[in-house]
């Protein structure tokens, strides 16, 4: 602290006793102890006696292996990389530029330790949601088990909804799940319905009956935006999932 702040301080203790607060009290407020300040009253006149370390550490690191240790670690080979993972390598290459914790230090200085390449990291947005104003604007469909008389053995029921009505626009009950089945269900019912070209987004799970090839194929030869969940998301085809629960 300069001197004139100093004298600040003490001034402006002197004028809080003079109000009727006390000294400690007054201390507290700025911030200083009192016997800091009771030091700057006894010698007004000196400043900051510390004059830090006498000499440097020996073994700290030159400004040219900072540089080195940077310019190593934001290399192709090593800026994907941790700098236990970098130094771990320079060593089994019988490199030795600094330990572990002095990349760590040199990089923290530098602001490189989090990301070191030029590309920025990759933000993940919650996806817009799909509304329905009218229907046949939005199909939702799964596929669920359905008993057969053989114990073991299930038939498959693939059902489409519409989000915006609740009705079930679609349906078929096969022996196998497969995206050739998925396919002939679609094109049937969007015939059925009339659904033209850009009308229609069609939202299901992340199943492989229902991203298989021949089913985007057949989406994109009758012009549907598909859609599907996000990946480990378990509630993100509520509705197919409720109706095969009712």
């Amino acid at each position: 602290m300069s001197l004139e702040d100093r004298a600040s301080c003490i001034e402006l203790v002197k004028q809080a006793k003079t109000g009727g607060a006390g000294r400690a009290a007054s201390c507290e407020v700025l911030d200083v102890s009192l016997r800091t300040l009771e030091r700057w009253e006894k010698e007004p006149e000196k400043g900051d006696q510390r004059r830090g370390p006498v000499s440097g550490c020996a073994h700290a690191l030159s400004e040219q292996e900072k540089q080195a240790i940077v310019k190593v670690s934001n290399g192709p080979e090593y800026r994907d990389l941790s700098p236990w993972q970098i130094v771990a390598r320079l060593a089994d290459q019988g490199v030795y530029l600094g330990s572990q914790s002095s990349f760590y230090r040199v990089l923290r200085q530098t602001e490189q330790l989090s990301h070191r390449q030029n590309s920025q990291p990759r933000v993940h947005h919650r996806p817009q949601e799909l509304t329905a104003r009218n229907p046949n604007e939005v199909w939702s469909w799964d596929i669920t088990y359905l008993n057969s008389a053989i114990r073991g053995a299930y038939y498959y029921l693939y059902l489409v909804e519409d989000i915006f009505s609740r009705m079930i626009v679609g349906w078929t009950v096969e022996e196998e799940q497969s995206a050739e089945q998925s396919a002939r269900l679609i094109d049937r019912t969007c015939q059925e319905h009339g659904i033209a070209r850009g009308q229609l987004t069609l939202h299901a799970d992340n199943g492989t009956p229902v991203k298989g090839a021949t089913l985007l194929a057949t989406l994109e030869r009758l012009g549907i935006a598909p859609s599907f969940s996000r990946p480990r998301v378990s509630d993100d085809n509520p509705y197919s999932e409720s109706l095969f629960k009712t």
